[in-house]
């Protein structure tokens, strides 16, 4: 357990969120706890009425690490934004943002509504000094490891400063997670040659390379360069991130369900891939996204893991132990010191 280990070092857990329900929750903590001994204290916020029975089949009544905290409001995933912030006060979203902004908890972790856990994350925790918009980085396989992709959907409509506090927060949390001394950072466009790609592009392109060694810029990068060895942090507005992280979570589903049903499709088939199931298996676990957990929200003064809606306990289990590492290693004072470095750099060409 990292040196925050009392109240602050408490993880939030929205036990209401997510498509599979808190019985999923429950059963990702489950996991977590006998996975991960160091595991930070846990608050389970949502329905008391709904999560105690739940908690006892698991097994997890009275548990050390583990409270609740009642909250009688759930956030649906079509509810509007505002409407619900102002109407359901004591959902188990508010509540759970609402322990990391008293300090009573570290971190929260939530399967729900992406649109309200971002507003509402950024209204009661604010912003980091000089961050204008949070930004999604889930962490997602590529040839010979891992790149960060930020944004994943927080920021649909990103101006050029967006983006390069995109690639300073990206490059931080690619350290943190991956271990790389010196990010190189990529502008996802369409096109490698200069000029190509839209107006925000050509802007956030020249702001990154005149933000010097602040940032290891490595030049715009194409769709087709993304899975292989080229960068470690692919930066872009929330809407092309959100679309290609959900294209990289089907396309894994339809690989997966293809070689499936083709490979089970005559006997000789069957025999080879029973000789080769441990290539498969390991395939199989490289590339699933239940592996990766939650997405930071970062640039938050606090932090927030957001897990897909449909996250299952594999997925939520990943989510949570990411969130206690976060509690053990708090970055955000480097970022605010970067981030005002690189505004400073951008200031006599005001980027819009």
């Amino acid at each position: 357990m990292g040196p925050n280990a009392g109240k602050s070092g408490r993880i939030a857990v929205d036990a209401m969120g997510g498509d599979l329900g808190p019985s999923e929750v429950v059963e990702a903590l489950k996991l977590a706890f006998a996975e991960f001994p160091s595991l930070s204290p846990v608050t389970l916020v949502g329905d008391q009425a709904v999560l105690e029975p739940l908690l006892q089949q698991a097994g997890l009544t009275n548990h050390p690490k583990l409270s609740i905290l009642h909250a009688s409001e759930t956030i649906l995933m079509e509810d509007e934004v505002m409407q619900t912030i102002k109407r359901k006060r004591d959902a188990s979203m508010f509540r759970a943002i609402e322990l990391v902004k008293s300090g009573e908890a570290g971190a929260v972790v939530s399967t729900g509504n992406t649109k309200i856990l971002v507003a509402s994350g950024t209204l009661k925790l604010r912003t980091l000094d000089g961050v204008e918009r949070p930004a999604l980085a889930p962490v997602i396989p590529r040839d010979k490891g891992h790149f960060i992709l930020i944004d994943g959907g927080a920021n649909p409509e990103a101006k050029a400063q967006h983006l390069v506090h995109n690639a300073i927060l990206g490059s931080h949390y690619c350290r943190m997670v991956l271990g790389v001394d010196k990010p190189r950072v990529g502008l996802l466009t369409i096109g490698t040659e200069e000029g190509k790609g839209n107006a925000l592009i050509a802007e956030t392109h020249d702001a990154l390379k005149r933000a010097g060694d602040l940032i290891n810029y490595a030049g715009p990068v194409e769709g087709f360069q993304l899975f292989f060895d080229n960068v470690d942090v692919v930066v872009c507005d929330g809407f092309v991130g959100n679309i290609c992280l959900k294209s990289w979570e089907s396309l894994v589903k339809f690989f997966s369900t293809t070689l499936k049903s083709e490979l089970k499709a005559n006997p000789v088939r069957a025999t080879g891939a029973l000789l080769a199931k441990g290539a498969f298996n390991a395939l199989k676990h490289r590339i699933q996204p239940e592996r990766y957990g939650g997405a930071p929200l970062l640039g938050l003064r606090g932090n927030i893991l957001k897990a897909h809606g449909s996250a299952n306990r594999q997925a939520i289990k990943n989510a949570i132990r990411d969130a206690s590492e976060f509690i053990r290693v708090d970055f955000n004072h480097r970022i605010e010191v970067d981030v005002a470095k690189a505004n400073e750099l951008l200031r006599p060409a005001a980027v819009s």
